[in-house]
């Protein structure tokens, strides 16, 4: 096994986001808008594995948002989607999203463990402890107030079981198992390396304890540095040290008119507007995923990448904001776009050399 490439020697870590999903974070109707086909997933994926990108990671969906595509209904399961990626890629980190309450910690556990033996160590866990009430509707469940309390349990359960020290019984509040087990162990040692995308204090209280990354969303950079340092200190009260990323979407052009008018086009002119209002009204009744102040003041950037912070501009543009990231305390980021195969390559080709310039990157 090599060095896990989320620990690897960049400074400011890539990764590609949602592209296992038709639309991936846009909510658009625009003809080019991403098909997730099996195909150009595979193409993305190895694109990005030949950069040097450190990590491909999934949305897990089980319904789409309704309004006229319907997106993300289209998408695919996040275990099998990392194994069948680990046999046409060598490098790029491989993560599967999970929703807690929607995935047994046992099953969970081996499926990842399989991932991790089946990629040679480039495994990785974003844990969801969930907040779409259809989705648990289509499961027969029902959303729970301390749901990261139960996360806590089903991290316990899966950890123990990597730990691979022997059968154990569990008696706990969501969980009571008997003689326990599941191997084999996974590559990495003591378990995969895990992620939490958390907002609400709860959250970040459950990101403490179990995630070694947290993903974060901001509305401006001044309050995503406040919220590096309310992880931090939530982190060190555990005793650990979890990194901070971010999520953005990019539209990326040669000039900085371009780039706007495009993202002016499939975020406002050609937005699927029921399914941004549907998409808004859920996430900020039930998720805590964001400002509240996002939901006012940024409709453009829910249609264009789920809310995340938008990247719009020139290669230089993108890396000058990449600069404040970094500088801000951020780890790395997620990028998505509103087609992965037909935007990458300029991605690539132009941002990456202007990062590795600016000693955000060596590789």
């Amino acid at each position: 096994m090599t060095t896990h490439p989320m620990r690897g020697p960049n400074r400011f870590k890539l990764g590609v986001f949602s592209a296992n999903a038709d639309g991936g974070l846009t909510l658009t109707r625009v003809p080019e808008r991403w098909p997730a086909s099996w195909a150009g997933i595979v193409q993305a994926a190895q694109m990005a594995d030949r950069a040097g990108i450190e990590f491909f990671l999934p949305i897990a969906r089980w319904k789409g948002f309704g309004g006229e595509m319907n997106s993300r209904e289209h998408s695919y399961e996040t275990f099998t989607f990392a194994a069948a990626l680990a046999g046409v890629t060598e490098r790029i980190a491989l993560f599967s999203t999970v929703h807690v309450p929607m995935v047994h910690p046992v099953y969970a556990a081996k499926a990842l463990a399989t991932v991790d033996h089946a990629s040679n160590g480039r495994a990785g866990l974003n844990i969801v402890c969930g907040w779409n009430p259809e989705e648990f509707d289509a499961f027969g469940l029902k959303i729970i107030e301390d749901r990261y309390e139960q996360g806590l349990e089903w991290f316990e359960i899966m950890s123990r079981i990597h730990a691979d020290t022997g059968n154990f019984d569990f008696d706990g509040k969501y969980y009571q198992l008997k003689n326990v087990s599941g191997r084999p162990a996974p590559v990495q040692r003591p378990r995969p390396v895990t992620l939490n995308a958390a907002f609400s204090p709860p959250g970040r209280d459950f990101a403490a304890r179990a995630a070694d990354y947290l993903f974060t969303t901001f509305t401006d950079l001044d309050k995503g540095r406040a919220q590096i340092e309310d992880i931090s200190a939530r982190a060190k009260v555990t005793g650990r040290d979890v990194g901070v990323y971010t999520t953005c979407h990019v539209v990326c052009r040669p000039t900085q008119a371009e780039a706007e008018a495009y993202y002016e086009h499939y975020a406002v002119t050609m937005q699927d507007t029921a399914s941004v209002d549907h998409y808004m009204g859920a996430k900020e009744k039930f998720s805590g995923s964001h400002d509240a102040d996002a939901y006012r003041l940024h409709r453009k950037r829910f249609a264009g990448g789920a809310g995340t912070y938008p990247l719009v501009g020139t290669p230089a543009h993108i890396v000058d904001e990449m600069i404040k990231m970094s500088a801000a305390g951020f780890a790395g980021t997620t990028v998505s776009f509103v087609n992965y195969t037909d935007e990458l390559p300029y991605f690539i080709a132009t941002v990456l050399p202007l990062l590795r310039e600016a000693g955000l990157r060596v590789q």
